[in-house]
């Protein structure tokens, strides 16, 4: 009786476990299904959420996810958006002055945000940074020159990468160059990380552009994660004692200093409205 109870447990056992197989096999395929089903935005918006599901400030998505939503993000189009260069936003009306940068508002949380920069031609995106944040951003069509940097962490304690030149200023820090090129759509999504891959940096439109931006999470000033403006230096415009670079390699370096959001930045925000993305 007690081999016949064991072997009807195991029986029971190998049911539910076949059971359980098959269902979490259904959801999967229910799960593909869907996504399938979805537009490439909503596609987007869903992969985001699973994605940041788990993040908060200074936690990277784990590589499989990165790599997810870097896929997603890479086969979005400007159809897909709604967006056209020749729609209002790129522009440039003669007498304006600097150009006026247009932010589309598509969705935000604590988790994660989703917009677009539409740039006109010589359009700038001050040099700013991202504190705790991973970033992806998606050229839609158009030219752009992307100038991003890290902070130098590598150099051995004795040598200082941090000095203030006077009182009245602010610090200097040093800085490496990440990327200093021309990007023309199509091209792959750029990805930066709280302490890698150009987390400060700078745009400015060579031609009429868009830019879909991620952000996980975004900006928030009660937290702590202002978003700060720098000014850059070359590197051989200051002598620190005690820090020293081969000769061939200082132009990879410069030094960056705090300052204020620039008064000649025009930015303008207005309420995503292509086609659908996130259901209201």
């Amino acid at each position: 009786m007690g081999i016949g109870k064991n072997l009807s447990k195991g029986s029971e056992v190998q049911r539910e476990t076949i059971t359980n197989s098959k269902s979490r096999k259904n959801r999967r395929q229910r799960s593909r299904k869907m996504m399938m089903s979805l537009s490439p935005g909503e596609k987007l918006f869903d992969t985001c959420y699973q994605v940041f599901a788990n993040g908060g400030p200074g936690i990277v998505p784990p590589p499989s996810q990165i790599e997810n939503l870097r896929s997603v993000l890479d086969a979005i189009t400007p159809e897909d958006v709604g967006l056209k260069p020749d729609m209002p936003y790129f522009t440039v009306n003669s007498v304006q002055g600097t150009p006026t940068i247009t932010y589309l508002h598509i969705y935000e949380c604590e988790k994660f945000s989703m917009g677009i920069f539409c740039l006109p031609a010589s359009g700038v995106i001050p040099l700013h940074n991202h504190p705790g944040m991973t970033v992806f951003s998606k050229l839609l069509f158009g030219t752009m020159h992307i100038k991003s940097y890290d902070w130098v962490v590598d150099k051995p304690p004795h040598m200082p990468t941090i000095f203030k030149p006077s009182a009245q200023t602010p610090e200097m820090r040093l800085a490496k160059v990440k990327i200093d090129a021309d990007f023309t759509a199509p091209c792959n999504p750029a990805i930066l990380y709280p302490a890698d891959g150009g987390n400060m940096h700078c745009f400015t439109a060579v031609t009429a552009c868009a830019v879909l931006d991620v952000l996980g999470p975004p900006y928030n000033d009660p937290q702590g994660r202002h978003c700060t403006y720098y000014l850059d230096f070359p590197f051989s415009n200051f002598s620190v004692d005690g820090l020293s670079i081969p000769e061939d390699e200082s132009n990879n370096y410069e030094w960056l200093q705090e300052k204020d959001k620039p008064d000649n930045v025009k930015v303008v925000g207005q309420m995503y409205s292509g086609p659908m993305i996130v259901e209201s």
